[in-house]
């Protein structure tokens, strides 16, 4: 009789948790029965192969788990943000992503404005009741190509297309330099502006500048234009892309790239927004999440590079090291961090005025 009682009672617990996740099940499936429309504004094109192009195929990714419409607005700028949030709130989306750090400014006041609406500011660091900013610890990634840069050279002289001086472009300047100065500390990282993200003129000279004025034999990259990887196979230069991962348009020089994975994050953080259950926050996510990653290497990668590589991954994805521990000096000598210190999030993220040893800024 005690033995029919317990399997009694077991048969009733099971009922019970059985009905307890069909509930939830349900409530998830409920929470995606309805059509959410997502907002997504480039600075770019949806077909750019660079920045742009990375977070639309992100959403496309999720799009694929949620039931979500996408509408995007292309080539917005800081004169055009405004209207173009308005357009996206009137045609009824109730999540909005802005993925240019200039559009800080707007995104805030847009959040103020629009209350009902969450929005989401990528490469920003603002937050509020319904805004979050977001980004990937690409700089993770710079210093693994770098690894690649400093041990592909032949001639020690590196150049850096980059877009602004600011925070983030100089963090994965500085980034890069260490990676490369970790397996050669005799090559020289030489960086050149473009004062634009997009624009594939000034990326054109900047490029040039290097080219021309250099021995340089491996180029990277900063900025959304793709005219640095087109220069760099024109004149048979190895290259390391942005963004996405370009090897095949490039055969004869694209060595790897830094690249986004942005379902990563759009798809969770978009269900908590379905679900009611948004929270202002600024996201700043590693290696280890796989939002951030180093396309696959190219044959044109000399052999153990990999190895290298894989080594450094290991290392930062257990979280016993991170690009910027010390001891690191400046470019001008001084000591910036030292020994058994790091540099702490907000320093990488707001103060990156300075650049490592081995970075030369071409003025010209």
């Amino acid at each position: 009789m005690k033995k029919i009682f317990i399997i009694t009672g077991i048969t009733f617990i099971a009922i019970i948790i059985g009905i307890f996740f069909i509930n939830v099940y349900d409530a998830d499936k409920k929470d995606t029965e309805k059509t959410t429309r997502v907002g997504l504004i480039l600075n770019g094109t949806v077909s750019d192969r660079n920045w742009s192009q990375s977070h639309y195929e992100g959403l496309k990714k999720t799009a694929t788990q949620l039931n979500i419409e996408i509408v995007y607005q292309e080539k917005a700028s800081a004169d055009n943000i405004e209207e173009k949030i308005d357009s996206l709130v009137e045609d009824g989306c109730e999540i909005i992503i802005a993925n240019s750090f200039e559009f800080g400014d707007a995104v805030q006041a847009a959040a103020e404005k629009y209350p009902e609406v969450y929005f989401y500011h990528a490469t920003g660091v603002g937050v509020g009741k319904n805004m979050s900013s977001y980004f990937g610890r690409m700089y993770q990634i710079r210093y693994l190509c770098g690894i690649v840069a400093g041990l592909q050279t032949e001639t020690n002289e590196i150049g850096y297309v980059a877009a602004f001086p600011i925070s983030e472009v100089n963090r994965g300047i500085n980034a890069f330099a260490l990676g490369v100065r970790s397996v050669n500390p005799e090559a020289t990282v030489y960086v050149s502006w473009t004062n634009s993200w997009t624009d594939d003129e000034s990326a054109a000279l900047a490029t040039e500048q290097l080219l021309d004025k250099y021995n340089i034999d491996i180029i990277s990259m900063h900025t959304d234009s793709l005219k640095p990887l087109a220069l760099a196979e024109e004149r048979n230069v190895m290259a390391i892309g942005y963004n996405i991962d370009n090897s095949e348009h490039y055969p004869n020089t694209f060595l790897t790239a830094a690249v986004w994975d942005w379902e990563k994050f759009y798809t969770p953080n978009i269900l908590q927004c379905i679900q009611g259950k948004f929270d202002g926050n600024h996201y700043w996510e590693g290696i280890e999440t796989g939002i951030v990653s180093i396309a696959p290497f190219s044959d044109k990668v000399k052999d153990g590079v990999a190895k290298v590589v894989e080594k450094e991954i290991e290392r930062m994805s257990s979280g016993t090291f991170d690009v910027f521990y010390g001891p690191l000096v400046d470019n001008e000598g001084n000591i910036r961090v030292s020994e058994g210190e790091s540099l702490t999030d907000n320093a990488m993220l707001n103060e990156f005025d300075w650049y490592v040893e081995g970075v030369v800024i071409d003025e010209e």
